[in-house]
């Protein structure tokens, strides 16, 4: 029998203030003055309790801290908020625990103290290194304390990964290729590789619309991205998802709760959550929920109700499957057949369209058999196209 106890379980805690804001960012974060570090506090702990006491026998494998810029944090806050978590429930003995960080050299000298409040993991947003593509990117950090901040965490934290964004403007693929054998020679088992996208609502939107910014094709983004696979595997880096690489054992346990369609409670300004409800009668009800983006307004709330939530709707099995395969299909893995027996209550060939899924096996961009419904590389590398198709809309 299936029950929330059996569905792994993470929280996500969200720290909305950034130093300054990308102009490729198009996540909740928001530029302050000033921030009441101990009102914070206690207002992400009242929100922490709060789902604490809707989800009270769990165990939680990872715990994530981001945002925004969550290492501007006071260290004391990641502790505090830890110290709850082991309390109100169970946690695994390798609980993984994430901080994002930025490398700007004010955070590095605090890393030490991040890692004595229960961090132990360090997600970094490096995304190049060199001195102008980063003055690109809108970063605050320069090439020289990007190296040191990956020195830093290799001396602090047993784990550590960090990202870099390809498919700038005027990338040329050697230039990546050796910008990526850099950071491959740097890093520690795991790293993310992103390539640039225009967002809507981020100043590189608007400056593309303008046609003053102009990215790579599709036929040098394609080369771009096979590069990308060639030096990660010759470096020993599996491709377990899209954007991110690993040795063995060393994925990013919070992001497969995600991909892998577990429960996760989420907290602080604009966070969602996937949680499995159980009601008075035991039934099981499957909830999207969202808190309020606005910092103000969701420090308001929290502090006048104990919570931020601005949205709270009961999943449909249809949005559930949909939802299930577009994050399964990331993975170089399958999606089981008991994942589908859990959210669906049947297998992919009974609640797929027939036709459709047909297609895609033919066409060589899915495989289902015994062990569920997995996307091919030739899939992945095309999985905007493979999900729109199999679901008949836009992705």
């Amino acid at each position: 029998m299936i029950t929330p106890e059996t569905v792994p379980f993470g929280i996500y805690i969200h720290w909305p203030f950034c130093l300054s804001k990308c102009p490729y960012c198009d996540f909740n974060s928001h530029v302050a003055s000033h921030v009441d570090h101990a009102r914070w506090r206690a207002a992400l702990r009242a929100e922490l309790a709060v789902g604490a006491a809707r989800h009270p026998d769990r165990v939680v494998g990872s715990i994530f801290f981001g945002g925004g810029t969550p290492s501007l944090m006071d260290p004391e806050t990641a502790g505090a908020l830890i110290a709850d978590i082991k309390t109100y429930w169970r946690v695994a003995d390798d609980v993984e625990i994430t901080l994002e960080a930025n490398p700007g050299t004010v955070e590095i000298d605090r890393f030490s103290a991040f890692a004595a409040n229960g961090i132990n993991r360090v997600s970094l947003g490096i995304q190049a290194l060199n001195d102008r593509d980063l003055e690109f990117l809108g970063r605050v950090h320069n090439a020289t304390e990007a190296r040191r901040a990956l020195d830093v965490a290799t001396t602090v934290f047993d784990r550590f990964s960090f990202d870099l964004i390809y498919a700038r403007p005027d990338h040329n693929p050697a230039a990546w290729r050796r910008e990526l054998r850099e950071g491959l020679d740097i890093a520690n088992g795991h790293i993310s590789l992103y390539q640039l996208t225009i967002e809507p609502g981020t100043r590189f939107y608007t400056l593309h619309q303008r046609g003053e910014l102009k990215v790579p094709g599709e036929d040098l983004a394609a080369e771009l991205y096979d590069i990308t696979q060639e030096e990660t595997e010759l470096a020993g880096y599996r491709c377990y998802e899209v954007s991110n690489h690993a040795k063995p054992g060393q994925e990013s346990r919070h992001n497969l709760v995600y991909w892998r369609y577990g429960d996760y409670l989420g907290i602080g300004p604009g966070a969602h959550g996937r949680e499995a409800v159980v009601g008075t009668d035991g039934h099981i009800t499957p909830m999207a929920v969202r808190r309020h983006r606005a910092p103000d307004i969701w420090l308001d709330r929290v502090e006048k109700l104990g919570h931020g939530t601005q949205e709270e709707v009961a999943l449909e099995s249809d949005e559930r499957l949909i939802e299930m395969v577009m994050m399964g299909l990331r993975l170089n893995e399958a999606i089981p057949l008991s994942r589908f027996d859990r959210v669906a209550d049947a297998g992919p060939r009974d609640v797929l369209d027939a036709e459709r899924l047909e297609t895609l096996i033919v066409s060589g961009d899915l495989v289902c058999d015994d062990a569920g419904l997995r996307a091919t590389q030739q899939g992945r590398n095309r999985l905007n196209g493979v999900l729109a198709y199999l679901f008949d809309q836009s992705v």
